[in-house]
């Protein structure tokens, strides 16, 4: 069975598409930014929660100050970025349920009112919106840059509060010159994939 999406989309967004190591000069407009999140923001969650937050570090203040609390290997590409997102959990999520789930706003009490269950719930559903956007940075044309390097707790106090857990660190742009390292292998469906 085929794709329905056309092999030109299918390549943009995953075949060809792998993480930027450096980008060009050309800005990253906040229009651009906008549209990733309206189409992304329909991807699936659990009871239609909503709990990634994005920080745009746009500012040479801030941009230095997070690059402070990266791995060293990361620190260079994020300085030159033409925008970085700060990707984390809002773990207080619930409090919109009654907003984003209106057939069943009682589900903010009855499944999410102890903070250990949010805290799963918010790191799980943000990384799943995480996902999609990356794919929305493609689908804009650009290259994402996702780094897992970093100091979070450092991160958490410079940018967020004891609400949001930190997840990823994204650099976004036009590509730039050798950007891309070669793509690594990735496992087989069969090795995957297991019908039970």
């Amino acid at each position: 069975m085929s794709l329905v999406l056309d092999a030109a989309a299918q390549d943009l967004l995953f075949r060809e598409a792998r993480t930027a190591n450096s980008f060009s000069d050309e800005p990253v407009t906040e229009e651009q930014i906008q549209a990733i999140y309206e189409l992304v923001k329909y991807g699936p969650t659990a009871f239609n929660q909503t709990p990634l937050r994005i920080t745009l570090v746009r500012s040479p203040e801030a941009r230095e100050r997070l690059v402070q609390h990266l791995a060293e290997g990361n620190r260079a590409k994020t300085a030159a970025a033409p925008l970085v997102a700060i990707l984390s959990a809002d773990n207080e999520f619930h409090e919109e349920l009654p907003q984003l789930l209106p057939h069943f706003p009682q589900a903010k009490d009855a499944f999410f009112a102890e903070r250990p269950v949010r805290e799963q719930s918010a790191l799980l559903n943000a990384a799943l919106q995480a996902a999609y956007f990356i794919v929305g940075v493609r689908a804009a044309g650009l290259a994402a840059g996702p780094m897992t390097g970093a100091d979070f707790a450092g991160i958490q106090k410079e940018f967020l509060d004891a609400d949001h857990t930190p997840l990823m660190v994204v650099n976004i742009g036009k590509p730039g010159e050798a950007a891309w390292f070669d793509r690594s292998p990735r496992l087989s469906f069969d090795q995957v994939v297991t019908t039970v």
